[in-house]
C-alpha cells in the first residue's frame, strides 16, 4: 500500500474513533484523537480538547445524549498536513419546555489535521475541529404533543442550528451566534483558512482563538 493511501486511511479512521469513542464514553481513548493542542468548536463550547474531554464526560455521567452519525469523508492531503471534511448528523435528546425531543442537526465536521511524531511515531490527529450546521429540525417523542417554542429565541439563532441551539440554551449553555453554515461569509473565511493550513501557515486559526461558551 502507497504512503498516500495509508496516510487517507488513518485519517479517515481517526475521524470515526472521534464519534465513537466519544459516544461510547471511552474517554482514555477519544483522547488520542488530538494533538496536544487541540481545540474544540461547537454550538455550545469553544475550548481545548483537555477540557472538552472534561465537560463532555461531565455531562455524560449525568446522562446527556448527544449522540454522532458519520456520513463520507472527503479529505484534502498535503505533506503532513490535511483537511477532512465529513458528513455528519448531531442527535441530541433533552427535555425542552416540557416535553422530551430529538433534535437532528446535519452538516459536516471540518477538521485540520497534521502529521507529528507521537510516543516516537508519527501519528495523524486532529488539531482543530470546526462543524459546519447545515440545517435541523426538532421532533417531540410523542407524536401528539404539539410543541410550542418561543419564537423570539428561537429567531436568535441562525437557521443551520437554530433548533440545536433552542434546545442547548434552554438547557443553560451559551450558545455561540456565528457558527459556519452552508453558505455564506463565515464559512467561506473557514474554507480559506483551510486552505491557508494546507500551505503551510503555522496556525489553525485567523486570529488566537477565545475559550468561551459554558
Amino acid at each position: 500500500m502507497d504512503r498516500e493511501t495509508m496516510d487517507r486511511l488513518e485519517i479517515a479512521e481517526t475521524v470515526q474513533n472521534w464519534a465513537v469513542w466519544r459516544d461510547a464514553g471511552f474517554w482514555d481513548r477519544f483522547a488520542t484523537v488530538w494533538h496536544d493542542d487541540g481545540w474544540m468548536s461547537a454550538t455550545w463550547f469553544q475550548g481545548p480538547a483537555p477540557k472538552f474531554i472534561e465537560v463532555s464526560r461531565a455531562g455524560f455521567e449525568r446522562g446527556v445524549s448527544i449522540l454522532h452519525f458519520l456520513g463520507g469523508c472527503s479529505i484534502d492531503l498535503r505533506g503532513d498536513r490535511a483537511i477532512a471534511q465529513t458528513k455528519m448528523t448531531i442527535n441530541q435528546r433533552a427535555l425542552v419546555d416540557g416535553a422530551t425531543v430529538d433534535v437532528v442537526c446535519t452538516g459536516r465536521f471540518y477538521d485540520f489535521f497534521e502529521r507529528r511524531p507521537v510516543d516516537g511515531r508519527p501519528s495523524w490527529r486532529i488539531v482543530r475541529r470546526q462543524p459546519i450546521y447545515e440545517k435541523d429540525r426538532m421532533d417531540p417523542l410523542d407524536p401528539s404533543v404539539a410543541l410550542k417554542l418561543d419564537p423570539d429565541l428561537l429567531g436568535r439563532f441562525p437557521d443551520g442550528y437554530r433548533h440545536l441551539a433552542y434546545l442547548q440554551s434552554r438547557l443553560g449553555f451559551r450558545i455561540k451566534p456565528d457558527m459556519p453554515g452552508l453558505r455564506g461569509p463565515v464559512v467561506e473565511a473557514l474554507y480559506a483558512r483551510g486552505e491557508k493550513w494546507l500551505s503551510g501557515d503555522p496556525s489553525a486559526f485567523d486570529e488566537p482563538p477565545v475559550e468561551s461558551g459554558l
